[in-house]
């Protein structure tokens, strides 16, 4: 009987060790989910953005463009699925081990339980436990005897319990595998059905690139003169950051030849709240995806053309307001010459720009709030796209909005 306690530890221990991996796995498969369906929300997302103009006449490099996107939410989609199901296809093939094991485990306990009750059986009168006891040589080994009758009662009930307990994990393991088998072959099922969405569309794809490359000058021309409105517009506002700098510092009777803002104290904190807010600033629009990145890249459909934005263009919902990603005040209000309005917004020495507003609802000089509305972003009448263009700079020193807005 000495070696019950140190059996008990053990199976302790393995229970714990069993139940902190269990942890672990269901933590990791949760993530995975998580992932997964973050990345259905996005397909959703492109789905009612980028494909909710087919009334309108849209071009046909926008159709390329946004089947783009989709194919690659896809293909990630589909890698994350086939992650899960390999994921589950070990988890399960793990829990099987683990059966087998509580199984063996089961079986010796019964086994050493019969023998307990074949060896009870054989004395288990009254009278024989009597004789047991009175034939004893003193009153010391008849209390050691009866003691030893009262412990072995003891672990023939806690025998049957730790059998009862075997069987009852069994149950729910097998539960679980049960479960876990119904998910992989769900995500199975998914993968299929995703790659087969993912198969047609490279079809639309290839059938759209087709009609590109037979006209590719024209598009060409249609991104290069898209690009020059682009630098047009930066460099105004390049232009407005410098007087604005200059003015702000004349007003504090600073030199107007400094390229930086000079903060007051009130300004430097504004700043280093919004410098420490790196990552996790909120998006300027409610709903939104951005279909142009910031900095110089190779156009995906046409390798010899070469784009380049210092912000980046965000499509959005109809009507939709462009709010401030973070308290500040309203620095100008830009009507861009062959644009739409534009909002600068100070942080310190820190500009957020919302460019394409067709409506302004805020003033030069009002202070603002995170979410706060400050214009309703423009509708293009023709390819139905409702644009935001967002930049982020510190002084007169571009940076990349996706550094700072959480998540994009």
């Amino acid at each position: 009987m000495t070696l019950r306690n140190p059996i008990q530890l053990l199976l302790c221990v393995i229970l714990i060790l069993l139940g902190l991996e269990a942890l672990g796995q269901n933590q990791r498969q949760k993530a995975l989910e998580q992932q997964r369906l973050e990345i259905l929300k996005e397909i959703e997302s492109i789905n009612a953005l980028l494909f909710d103009t087919k009334d309108q006449k849209t071009s046909l490099l926008t159709q390329v463009q946004s089947l783009d996107q989709k194919i690659k939410s896809r293909e990630r989609l589909i890698r994350l699925t086939n992650q899960q199901a390999n994921y589950l296809t070990r988890e399960i093939n793990s829990n099987l081990n683990t059966i087998d094991q509580l199984q063996e485990e089961l079986k010796n306990l019964k086994e050493d339980y019969a023998e307990m009750i074949r060896q009870s059986y054989k004395s288990k009168s009254e009278q024989s436990r009597l004789m047991f006891i009175l034939s004893s040589e003193n009153f010391l080994q008849a209390y050691k005897r009866l003691q030893y009758m009262k412990q072995y009662s003891q672990f023939r009930r806690a025998q049957g319990l730790e059998i009862e307990e075997r069987k009852k994990a069994l149950r729910e393991l097998n539960e679980l595998l049960l479960r876990q088998k119904a998910e992989k072959e769900k995500l199975v099922q998914e993968s299929r059905l995703a790659k087969t969405r993912l198969d047609q569309e490279r079809k639309d794809q290839d059938r759209l690139l087709a009609e590109l490359k037979r006209d590719e000058r024209t598009y060409t021309a249609q991104i290069q003169d898209r690009q020059r409105e682009a630098r047009r517009i930066e460099k105004e506002i390049d232009r407005l950051i410098k007087e604005a700098i200059a003015a702000a510092n004349k007003a504090r009777g600073k030199s107007e030849k400094i390229a930086t803002f000079e903060l007051t104290p009130e300004a430097e904190a504004l700043a280093a709240d919004f410098k420490n807010n790196k990552g996790r600033l909120i998006w300027p629009v409610a709903k939104g995806r951005v279909i142009t990145p910031f900095g110089k890249r190779r156009h995906p459909q046409f390798p010899n053309v070469t784009q380049d934005h210092n912000g980046v263009e965000i499509i959005t919902e109809k009507r939709a307001d462009a709010r401030a990603v973070f308290a500040g005040e309203v620095l100008q209000i830009q009507q861009l010459k062959g644009a739409n309005k534009a909002v600068y917004v100070r942080h310190g020495n820190y500009i957020t720009i919302y460019n394409n507003l067709v409506e302004v609802n805020v003033k030069k000089g009002q202070r603002v709030y995170a979410k706060q509305s400050l214009g309703t972003v423009f509708t293009h009448p023709k390819t139905g796209q409702t644009l935001l263009k967002f930049f982020v700079y510190q002084n007169t020193q571009k940076l990349n909005p996706a550094d700072w807005i959480y998540k994009m």
